[in-house]
């Protein structure tokens, strides 16, 4: 898999956001079903030329929806989707994310 493949977006919530204080940065990404540790570590050093040192994913389950129209009500989930916890060796960081 090619690196930008890998990684779709950065996941910016409140919890992300205090992860990435302090002094080992910790960044979230929404990554690929298909990739695996070694696959997000590598696309991480790669687009944004950082070292990883450490990288955690999880799955995150889908939300049941639910709606009502004209034709009556309807209920379903969204879909699952895969996430990654990638920290960073000590004085680098993401400007991209960090908006600096």
């Amino acid at each position: 898999m090619r690196a930008d493949e890998v990684i779709i977006a950065p996941v910016l919530s409140e919890k992300s956001n205090t992860a990435r204080e302090g002094e080992c940065k910790k960044y979230t990404f929404k990554v690929s079903t298909r990739a695996n540790k070694f696959d997000v570590e590598s696309a991480v050093a790669e687009l944004f030329k950082v070292s990883v040192t450490k990288c955690n994913i999880m799955i995150v389950k889908g939300k049941p929806k639910f709606s009502r129209g004209k034709g009556g009500a309807i209920k379903g989930n969204t879909g699952n989707w895969k996430k990654a916890v990638v920290t960073l060796a000590k004085g680098d960081s993401i400007q991209a994310i960090e908006g600096v």
